[in-house]
């Protein structure tokens, strides 16, 4: 009897990460194919298959097809554990972050602000190209939209607060239609197609800027069919995987827009959904954050976690991967907001600190101040002062009459029937 021969060592050939490089990026092979070969491994080629052998392994499967028949997928990677470890710390239940946040006053101001800087940064995402400063002036004043790009802006800040009113609510076909009516309203060409579904006369494909096609999404006739299983899939939970409410969110972020239901606005309504399941689950904080400050600075590689899921077997672990790491930066960069203005409130309180207007001013009026104090010459109404803060008309006009008329620290004037107020150039020396 002769002994059998030893098996090869296959070790120096898996020895190697295979979901992702040492820095943490889960590589399409758009990007792998030009990375350094590990050893032993004799082409990309070959490092691409034992890839995917060892990623379809790893896979959790949804019910849900793209237009090829190929299911979605995705893989729980340990960065995003981590993510949504930290999420389910930080951003929801009564766990608190930064303690501004828990004060009522604060809370309202910082909301709105959020509120604010998603809508018109969704917005620019999708073309509009009013200024910022502008586009907050409109929203605090509620003045009625000039253009078409303020009109985005402004629908888009109406339906974030929609879906905050309905996130108890399921989700459903008249949800997403509402939302795309609020989104497109006096946006589209066709105002007849706000809130509806398109048809086969429309004619819909993604083109890059040298009119490459790079996205044809499914045709109108599966239209319906898809959202009722995006509405599945949203409101029931598949007992055979578990899904993390986050992932979920961000999934479904991703397949409306695959979906492309409507002419126009897809991606706005996209990330509307977003933010409604994450409230609807419990994650307080979303209100606070805005992703579509930090996919605006970079939108090529939002578009190609698209491109990845679809050109990958519908592996949507590209997607997630970049979402994920967009929520996160969108949280730091709150926080980094939030330590920012308690800075320049602490600058304040202490130049009050010595004149009488020590402990009489209320916390609005001090955030008013702060703010006033860098923009010498502006002129404030009460409407837009009461949306700053979210108060009673009658709180804005006392605050406002009270630095005017009590402490002489803002200028009163007449407009028409009522007052609004404007900021001296010598603030810092009325407060001395």
């Amino acid at each position: 009897m002769k002994k059998p021969s030893t098996p090869p060592d296959v070790g120096k050939f898996l020895n190697f990460k295979l979901l992702a490089d040492e820095g943490g990026i889960y590589k399409h092979w758009d990007k792998l194919r030009f990375a350094k070969l590990p050893e032993n491994i004799p082409d990309h080629e070959s490092w691409w298959a034992m890839i995917k052998i060892k990623r379809r392994n790893n896979y959790k499967h949804l019910n849900i097809e793209g237009i090829d028949g190929i299911p979605f997928k995705f893989i729980m990677l340990d960065d995003f554990q981590k993510t949504t470890h930290f999420l389910d710390q930080f951003a929801a239940g009564n766990i608190a972050v930064e303690k501004p946040i828990l004060n009522p006053q604060m809370k309202d101001y910082y909301l709105i602000s959020s509120l604010m800087e998603e809508s018109i940064t969704s917005s620019q995402l999708e073309g509009a190209t009013t200024t910022r400063d502008i586009a907050k002036k409109m929203i605090r004043e509620n003045r009625a939209p000039r253009n078409k790009s303020e009109q985005m802006i402004m629908n888009n800040y109406e339906a974030i607060n929609f879906v905050r009113s309905v996130k108890r609510e399921n989700l459903s076909a008249e949800l997403i239609k509402e939302v795309h009516r609020i989104i497109s309203k006096g946006t589209l060409d066709d105002p007849e197609k706000s809130g509806v579904y398109r048809n086969e006369a429309d004619d819909i494909r993604v083109m890059t800027y040298d009119n490459e096609l790079i996205f044809t999404p499914p045709v109108h006739s599966e239209i319906e069919k898809r959202i009722a299983e995006l509405c599945e899939f949203a409101n029931s939970d598949d007992p055979k995987i578990f899904i993390h409410p986050v992932i979920k969110a961000v999934i479904i972020h991703f397949l409306l827009s695959y979906i492309h239901p409507f002419i126009d606005g897809n991606g706005r309504t996209a990330r509307a959904l977003f933010y409604w399941y994450m409230l609807k689950k419990g994650y307080w904080l979303a209100e606070f954050i805005s992703i579509s400050r930090i996919l605006k600075n970079a939108p090529a590689k939002y578009t190609m976690s698209y491109l990845y899921t679809e050109t990958d077997e519908n592996d949507l672990t590209y997607f997630i991967d970049y979402q994920l790491k967009t929520i996160r930066r969108a949280i730091d960069e709150l926080n980094s907001y939030i330590k920012r203005k308690m800075s320049e409130l602490e600058s304040a309180e202490k130049l009050l600190k010595n004149t009488k207007f020590a402990n009489v001013l209320n916390i609005r009026q001090l955030t008013f101040l702060e703010s006033a104090l860098k923009s010498p010459g502006t002129i404030y109404t009460i409407q837009e002062y009461k949306n700053m803060h979210n108060v009673v008309y009658q709180t804005a006009r006392q605050d406002l009459l009270d630095l005017s008329d009590v402490h002489g620290l803002v200028i009163k004037l007449k407009k028409g029937k009522t007052f609004v107020f404007m900021v001296p150039a010598d603030l810092e020396a009325r407060l001395k």
